[in-house]
């Protein structure tokens, strides 16, 4: 929010130095993020008119002009403006006048004399605009000095304010604040209704419902459009970053800078009646302002004229039915939109208009009445015209209103850490313009309609500490005892899975949780995908159904900076759609290429592969005690036969492997890449642990090998063999895999030992040797396995 200094102090009268004022701004929360000083020495700088311009005898750009100062005599000054013409009102500054780094003194420019310099405003540093001369109303007053006419010595402040103070993109909302925190009193605002001259109006129909409650207009009839802004309001307006255009375009952008109202002037004559509000309908189009054709769809909200559509609703009005100098029947509209019918519509379209960043944030409900009546005055004042009767449709029930809220003493002075008085809480309440009423605990609050951000008690004890300074509170540490909370048993922590996987030599990364819908598509993963309505960019439009793609993409930046080891991982949520509310599951993933361990002296290079990635998933799953299956899988962004399903007591959790070469290809990832992707919940949780006594007898160890087909998976034969063991296994290994010289081709040999131990007594040879005769029965059984010899 811009706005000149000057233009506040006419809304709240302080004494506060120009300094001490942005201090306070600051100090209350509404940050001067710059301050521009505006004519601070235009000593010797006048009002001036051109009254002959002659062509430069030696320069082609350059001309000699006779100019009035107002002082009876005509001074002769060489100027090279292209603006510069016979009866032009500009700013001179005189002999002796310091203009920025150059004082001027009278010279001779080619062989003419010049007694002056007529200046831009940006020579006087009161604009950037550097194209020609200041050109000033015709009705100046020559003569007089420049900075008495344009109000000057003023001050351009600029307030970098959070999403949550909507009522300060107004100056008169700043105001009240500013009276809050300084003792002063805002001044009563001249917005007293205009009595109608004549009958004509037009009617309005709202049919959007909740999201356009309230609509407001009037017709103004003989206006005199082509009347010049006034100074006062074009130099408040420059002095708020915005450029004059015509004066009917001009008072309603004055309007709302002062008021926060975004406001739409429309030729009347151009209007057929009756207006509406309504949802836009797929496909409808509009010639917008600023000349872009918009193609519409039902999220948007339009202004409607005998159906056709005129204007995209607290965005931009549309070209067919703009104000020009033609115009002699206005009709002013203020209405209320609500946020959530307005955000991500103009960025949507590639706009960001004043009227819709006051709108996304909350404009006050109550002020489209008050604003069409500033606008009203200020048309009538300036450029004459009969206004007609104010009309008003309005859906009552769907108006936000105000709730109390109960504010208490002693609440107040636990968060602060400070009693604060209880005249100095009313005095800070009423002064922010909130209706208080003392109770026995406090205070019940009522904030006005223009304080959307105000709801619970902590936001009234915000606006207590902010208005009575937070240097008054006293720097002491809170009091009371730290609960501690203890950590939970039946799951590992997410700060032990980081930690191993740190101690594994994986670097932590943090990636958007929306990506690129083209990505996903890549991937396969599109389906289930929650597309954004208001995405910071088209390609950050799609909640990550995965964290692999992240991953992969940052392991791809790293290796195109020459990494050839790069090792990721990272903790996060995935969005599936569903019915309702998006799914969110936390989930762990991690992704390497390049070789096995570093590059060291003491062992040669060994390029990674399935199983490394398969021993820091375990390691993993060793936190909480949990042991993982492995089942081949078929995914559409794996290498088939390097990939496999991860499954905890029976349930899949995830997935781990390498990725598809053509994956890689599309993703312009030359390294093989390999990764894993669990549910994170799933893999920590464990069971309770039990504490059991440790056999005091000795353990016993058999080693069997079996040959088995190539197409038996030592999962299975594993839960075989344990089951036929019975109660007396303690431990099963798999020391051994063997294909070759002596194993019949499409066979593999796999050695196991079985640890026998039993807590009552010691085992006997006949023992044993059942449960051995068990064990390969069983393998033989199911696996067609039989002993090697």
């Amino acid at each position: 929010m811009k706005f000149p200094e000057s233009w506040l102090r006419q809304h709240v009268k302080t004494t506060a130095t120009r300094d001490e004022l942005a201090a306070t701004l600051t100090a209350i929360g509404l940050e001067v993020e710059e301050m521009t000083v505006l004519g601070d020495a235009l000593d010797g700088v006048v009002v001036a008119r051109i009254v002959e311009c002659a062509k430069h005898p030696e320069a082609d750009k350059l001309q000699v002009c006779q100019v009035d100062a107002g002082n009876g005599s005509m001074l002769q000054i060489v100027c090279g403006a292209p603006n510069a013409r016979p009866g032009l009102i500009a700013p001179l500054a005189t002999i002796g006048t310091q203009v920025g780094d150059l004082t001027i003194k009278a010279a001779k420019l080619r062989g003419v004399e010049s007694n002056g310099m007529l200046c831009s405003a940006k020579e006087l540093g009161l604009d950037t605009d550097a194209s020609g001369l200041l050109e000033l109303p015709a009705d100046a007053p020559v003569g007089v000095p420049l900075a008495d006419y344009l109000g000057l010595p003023d001050a351009s402040i600029e307030l970098k304010l959070t999403p949550n103070r909507a009522d300060c993109f107004g100056v008169r909302g700043i105001a009240f604040d500013v009276a809050a925190a300084t003792g002063a009193e805002v001044e009563p605002l001249d917005a007293m209704p205009m009595p109608a001259l004549h009958d004509a109006v037009l009617p309005v129909e709202l049919n959007a419902g909740a999201d356009a409650p309230r609509f407001v207009g009037r017709v103004i009839e003989g206006v005199d459009a082509t009347v010049a802004t006034p100074i006062w309001m074009a130099e408040r307006l420059r002095r708020s970053g915005v450029r004059p255009v015509s004066f009917l375009v001009d008072v309603t952008q004055y309007v709302m800078l002062e008021l926060g109202q975004p406001m739409h002037a429309y030729d009347r004559d151009l209007l057929k009646g009756p207006l509406g509000v309504r949802h836009a309908r797929d496909g409808e189009s509009l010639a917008l302002l600023n000349g872009d054709e918009a193609t519409l769809d039902p999220q948007f909200l339009v202004i409607t004229d005998a159906g056709r559509v005129v204007g995209l609703a607290g965005i931009m009005g549309g070209d067919d039915t703009k104000v020009s100098s033609a115009t002699r029947n206005i009709f002013l509209e203020a209405a209320h939109f609500a946020p959530s019918a307005i955000i991500g519509r103009s960025r949507k379209l590639g706009l960001h208009t004043d009227a819709a960043h006051r709108f996304e944030r909350g404009v006050d409900p109550e002020l489209p009445r008050i604003a069409i009546e500033r606008a009203t005055r200020l048309v009538v004042e300036i450029a004459g015209g009969a206004p007609g009767p104010v009309i008003e449709a309005v859906l009552p029930q769907h108006l936000p209103r105000p709730q109390a809220i109960r504010l208490r003493r002693a609440r107040l002075a636990r968060v602060l850490g400070t009693q604060v008085a209880d005249a100095e809480v009313s005095r800070i309440l009423n002064a922010l313009g909130l209706a208080v009423e003392a109770t026995a605990e406090g205070w019940s609050v009522t904030p006005p309609a223009r304080r959307f951000d105000l709801a619970i008690e902590e936001d009234l004890i915000e606006e207590i500490a902010r208005i009575h300074g937070y240097d008054a509170i006293p720097a002491t540490l809170p009091g009371g005892a730290t609960r501690l909370v203890s950590p939970s048993e039946t799951c590992s922590s997410e700060h032990d899975a980081r930690r191993q996987l740190v101690a594994r030599d994986y670097l932590e990364a943090i990636n958007y949780a929306f990506v690129d819908a083209d990505l996903l598509a890549k991937w396969g993963l599109a389906d289930g995908g929650v597309a954004l309505a208001n995405p910071l960019s088209a390609e950050l439009g799609v909640m990550r159904t995965r964290l692999l793609p992240g991953l992969v993409a940052a392991l791809g930046r790293n290796a195109a900076r020459q990494q050839t080891r790069v090792r990721l991982f990272e903790l996060g949520k995935t969005f599936a759609a569903s019915d309702d509310a998006p799914v969110e599951t936390r989930r762990i993933a991690a992704v390497a290429c390049g070789d096995a361990t570093g590059e060291q002296w003491g062992a040669g290079a060994r390029k990674l592969d399935f199983h490394d990635l398969k021993g820091d998933l375990d390691s993993l799953a060793a936190l909480s005690g949990a042991v993982l299956e492995y089942r081949a899988s078929v995914q559409p962004f794996a290498h088939p036969g390097r990939c496999a399903d991860v499954l905890r007591d029976g349930a899949c959790i995830g997935w781990i492997g390498q990725l598809h070469p053509r994956l890689q290809q599309a993703l312009d990832v030359d390294a093989e890449v390999f990764g894993f992707e669990v549910a994170l919940d799933a893999l920590l949780a464990r069971p309770v642990p039990r504490a059991r006594a440790l056999s005091k007898f000795p353990s016993v160890r058999r080693d069997l090998a079996f040959v088995v087909p190539e197409s038996v998976a030592w999962d299975a034969m594993r839960a075989t063999a344990g089951q036929a063991a019975g109660p007396a296994l303690r431990e099963l290994r798999l020391f051994d895999r063997y294909a070759g010289r002596g194993v019949e081709t499409g066979f593999k040999s796999l050695a196991m030992a079985l640890i026998l131990q039993d807590e009552t007594r010691t085992l006997t040879d006949r023992d044993v040797e059942a449960v051995v005769a068990g064990v390969v029965t069983a393998l033989e059984q199911h696996h067609g396995a039989t002993i090697r010899r």
